[in-house]
C-alpha cells in the first residue's frame, strides 16, 4: 500500500533528525526508516519501543533543550594529533605505532594483538589536553563504551568522541563528517590502522556523543563528506 503524506509525520521526522535519530528523507511519509528512528528514540528515553507517537512521545520529541554553554569553532587539538598518525598500520608500522601509543605514559600493549581504538583516543586526548579528567573512564580507557562517561554530553560535532556498540563490546573514535546516512570517524583499529571510515547513523544513540570538559563545547554540525567505501560493520 502506498504511503500517504502527513504534515504531522514530517514534523516528527524533523524533530527526530534534530535529536540525532535518522528518519530518512524529511518527506512526510512514514516508512521503515522513520519507524525505526521513532523506536530508537523511544528506547533511548525509556519508553516502550514501538513506532507509535502518542502525546508523551510528541512532548519528549519537541521539548526545548536548555541553552548550552558558549560554543567554539576553534581547531580541535586532539583531532590534529590523530591526523598526524593517519595511515599507520598495526602490523606494517607496529614499532612506530606502539611508541606513539605509549607516549602519553599509558598503553594497552601490542596493537597487532589487542583492540586499540580506546588506546588511540586516549593518547590523542592526553597529549592534546593533559589537564583533562580521565577518572570517569573508571580506570579503563581501553573499554570503548566507558567513553560514554567521559567529559560532557554534546551534539554531533567535529571532534566529538563517539562510541558505538558492536559484537563483543564497542568501538570509540572521533566524528569528522557525515553524509545522508553515515558518520565519518577518525580512529584507530579501523581497517587495522589509523583511518577515517563511514559508520551507519543507526548505530549511534544520544549517549554516543561526548566532549572534553576542559575544552569549550563545539558549534554543532558535521561537514558533508562522500565516499564510495562501504560502511564499517566490524571495527578491527
Amino acid at each position: 500500500m502506498a504511503l500517504k503524506y502527513s504534515a504531522r509525520d514530517r514534523d516528527i521526522q524533523i524533530a527526530l533528525k534534530k535529536r540525532g535519530f535518522d528518519p530518512g528523507p524529511l518527506d512526510g511519509l512514514k516508512g521503515p526508516r522513520t519507524s525505526a528512528a521513532i523506536i530508537a528514540f523511544k528506547r533511548s528515553i525509556g519508553f516502550r519501543a514501538r513506532d507509535y507517537v502518542g502525546p508523551l512521545t510528541w512532548a519528549a520529541l519537541h521539548r526545548r533543550e536548555p541553552p548550552e554553554t558558549p560554543v567554539t569553532t576553534a581547531p580541535v587539538p586532539w583531532l590534529a594529533e590523530g591526523y598526524k598518525r593517519m595511515g599507520l598500520h598495526e602490523v606494517r608500522d607496529n614499532g612506530i605505532l606502539r611508541r606513539w601509543l605509549g607516549s602519553d605514559g599509558h598503553a594497552l600493549g601490542d596493537p597487532s594483538r589487542f583492540p586499540w581504538c580506546g588506546d588511540f583516543v586516549e593518547t590523542c586526548i592526553r597529549l592534546a589536553l593533559p589537564q583533562e579528567d580521565m577518572s570517569p573512564l573508571r580506570g579503563n580507557p581501553y573499554w570503548a563504551l566507558n567513553w560514554r562517561h567521559f567529559g560532557q554530553s554534546c551534539r554531533p560535532a567535529v571532534g566529538a568522541v563517539i562510541s558505538i556498540t558492536r559484537n563483543g563490546g564497542g568501538h570509540v573514535a572521533f566524528a569528522v563528517g557525515e553524509d545522508e546516512r553515515r558518520i565519518y570517524c577518525l580512529g584507530g583499529n579501523q581497517r587495522n590502522s589509523v583511518s577515517v571510515v563511514p559508520i551507519d547513523k543507526n548505530r549511534f544513540v544520544p549517549a554516543s556523543w561526548r566532549w572534553p570538559s576542559t575544552w569549550p563545547l563545539p558549534a554543532p554540525g558535521l561537514p558533508p563528506m562522500t565516499s564510495a567505501e562501504a560502511s564499517s560493520i566490524n571495527e578491527a
